[in-house]
């Protein structure tokens, strides 16, 4: 028996994060995906988990109808996984860093985890 894995195309990833362009973001993640998210808001003792394409395309949608600026950089991708930053910035200058960590099955992100900070 073999497996065979597909590596996630993390520059089209990227392309569709720049974009905000949620649904191609969503469609990146497995049926029964988690996202799980720490931030300010949201500690690790209390993180924001969203389970399933439905919720976190929801969150997405929420994130990429906000007048932000994205940018990808330091991506890497294997066939079992993923990691990048996002640097985000508000009209009024506020900056968001997000880094991130998934592992990925068959070319979907299967889980994740994004640590979030603020200016």
């Amino acid at each position: 028996m073999s497996t065979t894995h597909t590596a996630t195309d993390v520059a089209a990833l990227a392309r569709a994060i720049e974009a905000r362009d949620a649904e191609s973001i969503t469609a990146r993640y497995a049926a029964d995906a988690t996202l799980t998210l720490l931030d300010r808001d949201h500690p690790p003792s209390s993180p924001q988990v969203l389970t399933g394409r439905d919720q976190i395309g929801d969150y997405y949608r929420d994130i990429c109808g906000r007048n932000i600026d994205h940018q990808v950089r330091d991506a890497v991708s294997t066939a079992t996984g993923l990691a990048f930053t996002q640097h985000c910035r508000y009209p009024d200058g506020g900056r968001v860093v997000c880094t991130t960590v998934a592992t990925v099955h068959d070319g979907l992100i299967v889980s994740q985890t994004g640590v979030q900070v603020w200016d």
